[in-house]
């Protein structure tokens, strides 16, 4: 199997182009290969397949062998690459998720090269039972969550996944590996759900960290930096546009008002390219 290692904001993936469809073994070579020390190394592995209603689709399967709905630092990968490797020619491309379908990408293009992506990633989804939530409210904010005895309060979004943001003094010094498993699996969340703790810095500045539904700690998560300004808006903690930084870099979010949708720019980098027996 030919891939390409790429990653965005260190939120890396093994990269596959020229299946026509998800291989029906996908999850266990999503386990396999992305282990980081008996395989290539990965948080996900990406498939860039055929479409009827999109230039491309995407499908993204977990390092635990679960699938993703979607997964913005993903995407912005799979646009560079059929970008970069001439499979289009055009800026401005679709991108077709489980999560949110047809997504509309413009590429910033440096050199021959895309050098930044900006995502439609389209309107947030606030109603608790779409989130999918247990909980009948819309929107939820501010809830407060119960876990090992500790008290955390929660605003709910979904950008195509479930996400769970949480705002506390210090994101960066969170505890991930001890918060992140049982917020994971709480029973709010019947699909399980993304977390993100939030510090809010100023009203265009929030410093967030993430643990990934079906992946773990990982440096960035695109769809939770969105869900976090999406989140903060609705707090009244920041304005409608805000760069979110993330242990792997910074990414620029903002919820228009006008149609309702939010827009992710940044970066996606090429590792290396390579061939692996299967």
């Amino acid at each position: 199997m030919e891939f390409t290692k790429m990653h965005g904001l260190g939120n890396d993936f093994i990269v596959v182009y020229g299946e026509q469809e998800l291989p029906h073994n996908a999850s266990e070579l999503a386990v396999n290969l992305c282990h980081r020390f008996f395989g290539i190394g990965a948080d996900g592995l990406v498939y860039i397949l055929p479409s009827d209603v999109a230039d491309f689709r995407m499908r993204i399967i977990n390092s635990d062998g679960s699938e993703a709905e979607q997964c913005g630092n993903a995407i912005r990968c799979v646009a560079k690459y059929v970008y970069d490797h001439g499979y289009v020619t055009k800026d401005q491309i679709t991108i077709e998720t489980l999560g949110a379908g047809a997504q509309h990408v413009q590429l910033k293009v440096k050199d021959g090269n895309v050098d930044k992506v900006t995502v439609d990633m389209g309107e947030p989804v606030l109603d608790g039972v779409q989130i999918p939530t247990t909980l009948k409210a819309n929107p939820i904010v501010n809830y407060p969550l119960e876990v090992e005895g500790q008290e955390f309060h929660f605003t709910a979004v979904s950008m195509g996944n479930p996400h769970c943001v949480i705002y506390v003094e210090d994101a960066a010094s969170i505890d991930l590996g001890k918060w992140g498993p049982p917020l994971e699996v709480h029973p709010f969340f019947p699909k399980k759900v993304n977390v993100e703790f939030a510090t809010v810095q100023d009203r265009n500045h929030v410093d967030m960290r993430v643990w990934e539904r079906g992946a773990g700690p990982t440096l960035a998560c695109g769809t939770g930096a969105c869900a976090t300004l999406v989140s903060s808006v609705l707090n009244g903690k920041t304005d409608r546009s805000a760069w979110i930084s993330l242990k792997g870099g910074d990414l620029f979010i903002e919820w228009n008002e006008d149609d309702n949708h939010v827009y992710m720019t940044g970066p996606a980098s090429v590792v290396y390219t390579g061939k692996i027996e299967v």
